[in-house]
């Protein structure tokens, strides 16, 4: 197993020097730091508190990597995963994600002795799965995939794209918008990708300015919203990558003195328990389970963590339609 002394030995630098890039990296450095971290790196090296958890015994902590609070799917999901955790034994570290902060998220829970990791923060091609592989720590993604196609729970997210779309244009509407978050993510992608996929089917141009894929945030998705009030010829309808965005459009349009669904249809993906609320009643495509994507995978992830021969898990969960009350028929032009 690869120790600080050989980091220290491969950058040039001193035991002492490693140990304050690992645990007060402040304090070191910019040069010092890329370098010991390269090293880090390409030794794959594991700081000691993690890598005695891998020969002693089990710690009986699970580390959970969320995603952002603002999204109701991962408020629901962490509360199911902390709770079966938790009847089973397991104490869950949370950490909820976003773009600036999760190298240090990373950085700490390797720094850790966990029995297991499930997260929801690795990209396609991230890097990182080759860390977690290597790390022999067992884990789980839920609601991502990495390209490597190992170790993952997620809805099947190019069908879910796809119903929510077909099911707008099989009420007239074809002037669609949607609004998504970046494709980097399997989850963001495969729902594009079911978008696109409707349009094919069809026979539909897509309006590119009817196209927004980027930051989900309140502040973006607010520009969003001022974008689409400029165009000349408005979307009929909005097909959202969440739940979480199709409930903050509605927000924004009902503030602004839009009806939904009469002057704008809003469909979204997850089915999340705020948006089955009789003041919303948001239609949406949802896993056809009863139990969610966090709980499934936390049941998977204490599994491993259980078992000497670790199996790699492979689950895309089934869709439907969940039909309520924000998108209406759009009446055919005469």
């Amino acid at each position: 197993m690869v120790s600080s002394k050989d980091v220290a030995k491969y950058a040039g630098v001193s035991q002492t020097t490693v140990s304050r890039v690992v645990n007060t990296p402040n304090l070191v450095k910019e040069p010092t730091y890329r370098k010991v971290m390269a090293a880090i790196d390409e030794l794959n090296y594991i700081p000691d508190g993690n890598a005695r958890s891998l020969v002693q015994k089990r710690s009986d902590t699970i580390a959970l990597i969320s995603g952002p609070l603002y999204n109701p799917f991962f408020v629901e999901t962490t509360t199911s995963i902390v709770n079966y955790a938790n009847e089973h034994g397991f104490k869950i570290n949370v950490h909820f994600s976003n773009d600036e902060n999760i190298e240090e998220i990373y950085n700490a829970i390797f720094e850790k002795k966990v029995d297991g990791i499930i997260l929801s923060s690795v990209l396609l091609e991230d890097p990182v799965f080759a860390k977690l592989e290597k790390s022999g720590i067992p884990f789980i993604l839920y609601n991502r995939k990495h390209e490597s196609n190992k170790n993952f729970v997620e809805m099947d997210n190019e069908q879910a794209g796809f119903l929510a779309t077909d099911y707008l244009f099989s009420l007239n509407h074809d002037e669609v918008c949607w609004i998504g978050g970046p494709t980097e993510m399997s989850t963001f992608k495969g729902r594009y990708d079911g978008f696109l996929k409707a349009f094919q089917k069809n026979n539909t141009a897509i309006n590119p300015e009817k196209i927004f894929i980027g930051n989900t945030s309140k502040e973006n998705l607010y520009q969003t919203f001022l974008k689409l009030e400029e165009l000349s010829e408005k979307p009929t309808a909005i097909c959202a990558a969440t739940d979480a965005i199709a409930i903050q459009m509605m927000d924004f349009y009902i503030s602004a003195g839009y009806k939904v669904p009469e002057d704008i249809s809003i469909i979204g993906i997850d089915n999340v328990k705020i948006g089955q609320h009789a003041s919303i009643n948001l239609t949406t495509v949802g896993i056809s389970s009863p139990i969610d994507l966090g709980r499934i995978a936390i049941e998977k992830l204490i599994k491993m963590i259980q078992q000497k021969n670790k199996p790699c898990v492979q689950i895309t969960e089934a869709v439907r339609l969940f039909e309520r009350k924000t998108i209406i028929k759009k009446k055919k032009e005469a």
